[in-house]
């Protein structure tokens, strides 16, 4: 397939122009090849030389991520960027990346991933950001202790960052937003739940989840987002057969 082919497909999953108005990144193609067809795409987390250079040596012509390398503000093609560019330039491959459409998707998302990981049941869209719900709250069908929902979510043996037993021993309800939401933990007060689910933890919101006997999981930025990319991946195996891999290159953040 080409990349255009490959453009069409995507958009036709993931609801890229929905996220127009409210995503700074550059959702979609952004860098190009030559027109060559792809034969194999690669999926990761981030876009950085780590993974362009396991995408060359796999003989990947595409790299799918979900932190791309544009963010809103146009950058001067300098040092790591102009790095960067030039490597993919300089082996033909095409970088494509999606940041709020692949949290918020409902199938194949990451958040819907972990809310399926925890086992949640009766889910509904929660964590409101610019006008749209890009996480997922439900319930435990029995109610786990906060070491329980660490396993379930838990990639590939890696720890979270923090566990932060501020509320209930059993928790009954729960929510997920992916990545830097911490501030989406004063949704999760506001609307009683009794265990939040993210990547990264904040200062304030410790001291405000604690006060407030709010149960709370950081289960790191990359690892709570390997999940969209994975499931896209699948997605894309099973319905173009084209030869796909997953390059695991964790920050440990």
């Amino acid at each position: 397939m080409t990349t255009r082919e490959l453009d069409a497909w995507l958009r036709s999953l993931l609801d890229i122009e929905g996220f127009r108005e409210i995503d700074v990144s550059l959702n979609g193609i952004q860098v190009d090849n030559d027109g060559s067809e792809i034969k194999k795409i690669a999926f990761a987390v981030d876009a950085n030389l780590e993974t362009f250079k396991q995408a060359a040596s796999g003989g990947s012509g595409l790299l799918f991520v979900h932190h791309g390398l544009f963010w809103g503000d146009s950058l001067r093609v300098k040092d790591n960027h102009r790095r960067r560019l030039k490597f993919l330039l300089d082996h033909n491959i095409a970088l494509y990346g999606v940041h709020l459409p692949l949290d918020q998707h409902p199938e194949l998302g990451n958040n819907a991933g972990l809310a399926e990981l925890l086992g949640l049941k009766d889910i509904e869209p929660f964590g409101l950001y610019h006008g749209r719900k890009i996480g997922y709250k439900g319930v435990f069908p029995d109610p786990i202790p906060i070491e329980e929902a660490v396993k379930r979510i838990g990639f590939r043996g890696q720890l979270p960052l923090g566990v932060f037993p501020f509320g209930k021993g059993m928790n009954k309800t729960c929510a997920v937003v992916s990545g830097g939401a911490a501030r989406e933990a004063l949704q999760a007060m506001e609307e009683g739940i009794d265990l939040y689910v993210t990547g990264e933890a904040s200062h304030s919101i410790y001291q405000e989840a604690q006060e407030w006997g709010l149960n709370m999981i950081a289960g790191g930025h990359y690892a709570t987002e390997v999940w969209g990319v994975r499931r896209v991946m699948e997605r894309c195996v099973a319905e173009l057969s084209l030869e796909c891999e997953f390059i695991d290159a964790p920050t440990g953040l």
